[in-house]
């Protein structure tokens, strides 16, 4: 399954640790307050050690089948990570967490990789439901949730911690159903 080939720009691929940690750090340390707003594991990431540390569980969790974590290559270079957070089994869901470099963004990256983990989660782990949470004010990553047509389920008030306090969280799905009965590649990217 990996790497994964989403076009002729971007590849998922699993991480290598010794490869792939310093220029994931670099990119966090370089857009830290940017990407920290959203993401408060961000403030964890110290060092190229800590994010070792963490592709190493993420490998682990792989291995486990609770959750996936991949790397993001745009014409071969780090941009980021995407991810199914975890897997509920009894369910069928699956949640993405998503995140790019600074200098990644724009070019419908994520769009594009979140259409790719659907076809993971939807064809190669068996999940009915693929979801994104996003904070009310996130509108990038809430643009990707409506772009990918994912279905606004509601809002949960005060459901995500950021390091500025608890913020209303938008949830958005696609079920299984949905994704068989649109064609998510005529969307411009």
């Amino acid at each position: 399954m990996f790497p994964c080939k989403i076009d002729d720009e971007i590849e998922l691929s699993l991480p290598d640790i010794d490869h792939d940690a310093k220029a994931l750090f670099n990119l966090i340390d370089q857009d830290r307050n940017r990407i920290m707003k959203w993401l408060p594991w961000v403030k964890h990431m110290q060092t190229v050690k800590d994010e070792q540390i963490f592709l190493s569980n993420s490998l682990i969790d792989y291995q486990n089948n609770k959750s996936l974590i991949v790397v993001i290559k745009y014409h071969g270079d780090i941009a980021g990570t995407i991810s199914f957070n975890g897997f509920d089994e009894n369910r069928h869901t699956a949640d993405i967490g998503y995140w790019l470099g600074k200098d990644f963004t724009g070019y419908g990256i994520i769009h594009r990789c979140v259409i790719g983990m659907l076809d993971i989660g939807f064809n190669h782990y068996d999940l009915n439901k693929i979801i994104i949470n996003a904070a009310v004010e996130n509108n990038a990553s809430n643009n990707v949730a409506k772009k990918c047509n994912f279905h606004l389920d509601g809002v949960l008030r005060e459901n995500e911690l950021l390091l500025d306090g608890f913020h209303d969280e938008n949830t958005w799905s696609l079920l299984l159903k949905e994704k068989i009965h649109n064609d998510f590649h005529s969307n411009k990217i």
